[in-house]
């Protein structure tokens, strides 16, 4: 029997995860697979022991948390030199890495298509020497999630940070960027700035044309000139107004960008504190592989 090494975070989300561990074994079983759990603690220390014994009879890592989970756990890989395949059970706020996979947010049938499914290569952004899958970020939205109680981001979801965003607006203060690429500049002042190789930050889609295979990192400026300019475009977002960028927003596609700042801020990958500026930033095609769930095959031949 082939072996998963299952990872889980206990405090992700609304804590769920603890309620499914037994039907979520029961089914990889079913499937005839041979479950290996560890549960993530979160010290002081990089827990590099959840991989201790992976070796080529491991299938796949089966990862239940968010978005900053499913980071740790790649950059633990990455450390290590560790190619498994990853799939991913959504089980954080909004996990946005998830959705880009396709998995469905109800754990059995994630399962169960997870199992169904095909391993596909997927980019990675590295920002210095830190990995990302979904998002970098520095700015309003930034601060938020960082700020955000966890039990408040539990209850209220994604909520929590539009909301969170919007009542920091009368005293953010922009900042003063620089960014340099082969594909596109920019200089000037910045609300917020992204750096996807996903789509989506708090499941609000920014980046309407990334695609996570295409050896690209899609750069997202909202400048914030004027307050009436930055309200609209925050709510050209939260209404999905997908296939074009509105006033006030600088787009464009690169593999490599470096990243200035004229003050001390903050930045933010997955989720998670990133690293301070200047910061460089590449598009590694290929770099991991990922298990995209399919349509359970009997529901797809029947049409349903």
């Amino acid at each position: 029997m082939q072996k998963v090494r299952f990872i889980y975070n206990p405090k992700s989300g609304e804590t769920v995860i603890s309620e499914w561990l037994d039907h979520i074994i029961e089914i990889y079983q079913g499937h005839g697979y041979t479950v290996v759990p560890y549960r993530l603690c979160f010290g002081d220390t990089e827990e590099t022991d959840m991989f201790d014994g992976v070796d080529q009879s491991y299938h796949h890592a089966l990862i239940a948390g968010g978005d900053g989970t499913v980071n740790y756990v790649v950059n633990v890989m990455k450390r290590r030199g560790l190619d498994v395949p990853v799939a991913v059970l959504p089980t954080g706020t909004a996990n946005d890495f998830a959705h880009v996979l396709g998995v469905p947010s109800d754990l059995a049938k994630a399962c169960r298509r997870i199992l169904n499914g095909e391993i596909r290569t997927m980019d990675l952004g590295r920002a210095n020497d830190e990995y990302f899958v979904n998002v970098f970020s520095c700015g309003l939205f930034t601060d938020v999630s960082q700020k955000t109680p966890t039990i408040l981001k539990n209850t209220f979801g994604k909520l929590a940070y539009y909301f969170g965003g919007l009542g920091e607006l009368p005293n953010f203060r922009k900042m003063h960027i620089s960014i340099e690429s082969a594909h596109g500049n920019y200089e000037g002042s910045s609300l917020i700035f992204f750096v996807f190789n996903g789509r989506t930050a708090g499941q609000m889609r920014f980046a309407y044309l990334s695609e996570p295979d295409d050896g690209l990192l899609d750069v997202i400026v909202i400048k914030g000139d004027s307050p009436i300019e930055t309200i609209r475009t925050i709510f050209h977002f939260i209404k999905r107004n997908n296939g074009s960028y509105p006033p006030g927003v600088v787009y464009f596609k690169s593999d490599d960008v470096t990243l200035y700042s004229y003050s001390e801020e903050s930045t933010d990958i997955d989720g998670q504190p990133g690293p301070r500026f200047p910061v460089h930033i590449t598009c590694e095609a290929g770099a991991l592989r990922v298990i995209c769930p399919v349509a359970d095959r009997r529901k797809k031949r029947s049409g349903k």
